[in-house]
């Protein structure tokens, strides 16, 4: 494929049949506009873009060059942001993590019966910092020098242990793989992206002995920080989180990049906002097998990925459900509508499966195809 302008990446996409955002949102008028634009980091419209007009099956076909593209190419990024997600207008509250002494949650699912494990991840973003088509390699070791001085600030059930990836050994590396721990370098919407040059450098997983708390560092966005365990115990899940995060803001000397009406700053904009993401693994052979699965999923604002992540297919019965908003809300208020919505898959699977009672006391809504 012979594509080196961003002429030419634009008369690809306009002329193929691809559903993306970016496709759906970009017209000649906007392109024509942008196209000439460049940051302070010198990112440019083609940088944004080429991973989505090589890949036509992309999802969002869009990504910042850094945290300023937001702005400078707002023409389209904020049209495919609306979309995305699904707003009017584009802001953002302020973060609210609620109070973590008293969430007002805990346990979803305290048989056991349906969800085998718990994640709540968020990205965060360097302020200042170049993300993957504009970063030099001096950028890449100075974020990995940054992170390394934040996770070492870390205490109690948080404090772990960094490992490079450029000087990981291959059995280690075989050995976190295999748990599903370690990102790769196999994504090829990512790889068209600029998220793999010059691999492995300034890449990292840090993560404790219990591996209930990880942080990649330099994967897609700048950090990825995950709080996980088995079960179902969401409270203790979310509470570890944001005390990593609130370590980090306050013992070292990393700042997350923030934006007025687009919350914490994410290299694709899906993430944007919170850039949270609530899940739970949960077997629920009955009501994936129904019609109205993904209508139900909807309704309550949840989405469905395979269990080792996004563009990964299903193992069994067991689905990685999690919340699908992450603009125009606070942290808590998106955990809170989680819990809602695995409630509520819950409770049909036990209607479907016949395990609900009258005496479980749980409230469903039915088959909302009907």
């Amino acid at each position: 494929m012979s594509l080196k302008s961003v002429e030419d990446h634009w008369n690809r996409l306009k002329n193929a049949s691809s559903t993306s955002f970016l496709k759906r949102n970009m017209t000649e008028l906007i392109f024509k506009e942008l196209k000439d634009k460049r940051t302070f980091f010198n990112g440019t419209l083609l940088d944004c873009i080429k991973g989505g007009c090589v890949n036509l099956d992309s999802g969002c076909g869009i990504y910042a060059s850094d945290p300023e593209a937001y702005d400078v190419f707002s023409g389209i990024f904020f049209p495919v942001i609306k979309d995305y997600h699904k707003v009017g207008t584009v802001s953002h509250p302020n973060p609210d993590f609620g109070d973590i002494d008293n969430l007002g949650f805990g346990d979803l699912d305290p048989s056991g019966r349906y969800i085998s494990s718990t994640r709540v991840r968020v990205g965060r973003s360097q302020a200042g910092f170049p993300f993957h088509p504009t970063a030099k390699l001096h950028d890449r070791v100075e974020l990995e020098s940054r992170a390394m001085e934040a996770l070492q600030a870390f205490s109690g059930e948080l404090e772990g242990t960094y490992y490079p990836l450029s000087e990981m050994s291959s059995t280690k590396q075989k050995e976190l793989t295999e748990e599903h721990y370690l990102f790769l370098q196999e994504n090829r919407f990512l790889g068209d992206a600029h998220v793999y040059d010059e691999w492995p450098v300034g890449r990292g997983i840090f993560y404790n002995p219990d591996k209930t708390f990880l942080v990649w560092v330099n994967e897609e966005d700048h950090f990825r920080f995950i709080s996980m365990q088995q079960g179902s115990d969401l409270e203790a899940v979310y509470k570890r989180l944001v005390l990593a995060l609130r370590s980090v803001e306050e013992k070292s000397s990393v700042k997350f990049a923030h934006h007025p009406q687009l919350g914490y700053l994410t290299y694709c904009p899906s993430n944007l906002g919170t850039t949270l993401r609530a899940s739970v693994h949960i077997n629920i052979p009955c009501l994936a097998s129904q019609p109205y699965f993904h209508e139900f999923l909807e309704k309550h604002h949840l989405q469905v990925r395979g269990v080792n992540g996004v563009h990964t297919e299903m193992v069994g019965d067991v689905y990685d459900i999690s919340n699908k908003r992450r603009l125009g809300m606070t942290e808590i208020q998106i955990v809170r509508e989680m819990i809602v919505g695995v409630q509520a898959v819950l409770a049909e699977e036990q209607r479907l499966d016949g395990s609900l009672t009258k005496s479980d006391g749980v409230q469903f809504e039915g088959n909302i195809a009907a």
